[in-house]
């Protein structure tokens, strides 16, 4: 996803593959012959299902997938870089135990190739990678209770802190000025607006980035800095079940997928994000921070600053969601269904939030911390 002046151009940018011609990428590139492909849903690149024909391969009915082919955006494409460093933080957090993907090396032995388009007036270049597929199922997709949620928070807390080791000759690229995605930059939504329009929605937008302003802008400095992945939704954590010695089966993390909004940031950004997107597949909305701030806290607590700060974080977080959806919506309304996911219980969850207040939602997230007690596993 882009910054907050290259949006626009990137939205425009979003790749328009066929599936034959997802096909002909990944046997010309990898060198892997492909017996069928498929199209998954996405927000500004292009995704695809890859089954890789192979000698005693079960039928295709009951099947899972090889590989998922990611083909970036032409404006993401002109920073390989800073893709370079978010494909392998992916597999340094692999290497440490993580259930996060590995990548393909292509036949010139490269994780990362660039191909060319030519669209008639105008060249385009794309980043092609192939992942490892990862089993489960998006956590959108099942019930939500609080061991998942404290679970969650947990897995967030223990990836950033691993992430403190990691290396790579462009760290700094994930130092992204005015990337629209992170944090830090709620108040960047002022150049989209327009796309909420006129009525409460707008009103509500524009309340939460002059409190942004107020209340956050100025602690920046008091937080404790991390690289985040930036994007723990409910479509990236992938999880399976697993049964229990007492033979009860319970749901447990069976993948992370999307480095792409992966930037510098800090510790509380990632909580809030993960908190945002975890409220909107839940029943009881506002009581999921609670549970996922007592995994997060269980590995590293939160500074006095940083509680404090965590409420408008979240509704930053939402508002960042809603308005860049509806943006991106006006852009490709062709794929309204995936940009909008946020839109379906986002509005309702965020003015909720902000008619309690943030004592009152404090009170029940940090009752809750002090009280649950996590299920052995």
């Amino acid at each position: 996803m882009a910054s907050g002046d290259d949006q626009q151009s990137q939205v425009l940018a979003r790749p328009t593959f066929s599936e034959a011609e997802a096909v002909v990428l990944v046997e010309s590139i990898f060198g892997l012959r492909v017996s069928r492909i498929q199209p998954l849903p996405s927000y500004d690149d292009q995704n695809f299902l890859v089954f890789i024909t192979t000698a005693g391969a079960a039928s295709e009915g009951g099947r899972l997938p090889d590989y998922v082919l990611k083909i970036n955006n032409a404006v993401s494409t002109e920073t390989p870089a800073l893709i370079d460093v978010q494909s392998h933080a992916s597999m340094f957090l692999r290497d440490a135990g993580f259930p996060t993907a590995s990548l393909c090396y292509s036949k010139k032995k490269n994780i990362t190739s660039i191909i060319s388009i030519d669209h008639g007036s105008v060249t385009k270049s794309h980043l092609v990678r192939l992942l490892t597929y990862l089993p489960g199922r998006p956590i959108a997709e099942v019930p939500i209770n609080p061991q998942l949620l404290y679970e969650i928070g947990r897995v967030a807390a223990r990836m950033d802190k691993e992430l403190e080791a990691f290396q790579h000759p462009s760290l700094g690229s994930l130092y992204r000025e005015n990337f629209i995605w992170n944090l830090k930059n709620v108040p960047l939504l002022e150049r989209y607006l327009s796309s909420v329009g006129m009525g409460q929605n707008r009103e509500v937008i524009e309340y939460v980035i002059q409190m942004f302003k107020e209340e956050i802008t100025n602690k920046f400095s008091q937080f404790r800095e991390c690289i985040n992945h930036g994007d723990l939704n409910d479509y990236n954590i992938l999880v399976e079940s697993k049964k229990l010695e007492s033979g009860e089966s319970v749901y447990h993390v069976s993948g992370i997928l999307d480095f792409g909004d992966m930037s510098y940031g800090y510790y509380v950004f990632e909580v809030a994000i993960l908190i945002m997107y975890m409220m909107l597949e839940s029943k009881n909305p506002i009581q999921v921070g609670g549970y996922i701030l007592a995994g997060f806290e269980s590995v590293i607590p939160l500074t006095p600053v940083e509680r404090d700060a965590l409420y408008l974080l979240v509704c930053g977080r939402f508002c960042q969601s809603l308005v860049i959806g509806a943006y991106s919506c006006q852009v490709h309304p062709d794929n309204s269904d995936y940009l909008l996911i946020s839109a379906k219980h986002g509005w309702k969850h965020l003015q909720k939030m902000l008619d309690l207040g943030q004592k009152a939602v404090e009170e029940i997230w940090f009752e809750t911390v002090k009280s649950y007690k996590p299920c052995a596993s």
